[in-house]
């Protein structure tokens, strides 16, 4: 089961709304948020809570990760913290957003390819593997072709209503990822389109 979640991003006010940070959007838009107490470690933000897991079983630890090291680092933060609490590649959570996902789209995934993304990249070469869960949040290709600047660039407003209401939708996926075993939900949550732009 998952044990550690990243939620990949850049750190600073410059950065906060970018298209890049879609995953510390989300994180800050749980329900979960306003009970998790953050604090500085593993060069991120950290915090955890206990989980009481859907079958029944007894209530368990799940840590959470913010990196701060900026996103094409991120490996060294998320491979720290799995490292003291020795928690294998996979049972992490990576949640980052997805070039080749139209806005409106989330999907769950096991391992893969890193499609371009440096953020998966350092997490590969940082755990020596990149077997480990992501969740994907769709925001598509730029018409233009210039990928670095359409990530780090804010949400346009009409695409910060469409992403609140995919935060919304996906927080009960969220939560049964972190209280059931993730390949039970594979079959519903592949590509599944919430919202259409």
């Amino acid at each position: 089961m998952i044990s550690l979640v990243a939620f990949l991003g850049n750190h600073g006010k410059t950065y906060r709304h970018n298209r890049h940070n879609v995953a510390w959007l989300f994180a800050d838009s749980l329900s979960l948020a306003a009970s998790l107490s953050w604090q500085s470690k593993f060069k991120g933000r950290y915090a955890s809570c206990s989980i009481a897991p859907l079958d029944g079983g007894p209530r368990r630890v799940v840590h959470f990760l913010k990196p701060e090291t900026f996103m094409n680092l991120s490996g060294e933060s998320v491979a720290e913290a799995a490292a003291f609490y020795r928690i294998p590649p996979a049972d992490i959570l990576v949640v980052h957003d997805e070039l080749e996902l139209p806005p409106g789209t989330v999907s769950l995934k096991w391992s893969g390819g890193l499609g371009g993304h440096n953020g998966l990249r350092s997490l590969k070469a940082s755990l020596g593997t990149a077997d480990f869960w992501r969740l994907r949040f769709g925001i598509g290709r730029p018409v233009h072709g210039d990928v670095a600047s359409f990530v780090l660039s804010d949400f346009t407003g009409d695409e910060q209503i469409l992403m609140s209401q995919v935060w919304s939708l996906s927080e009960d996926l969220f939560t049964r990822t972190l209280s059931s075993e993730p390949q039970q939900l594979l079959p519903e949550w592949a590509k599944k389109r919430l919202v259409e732009p």
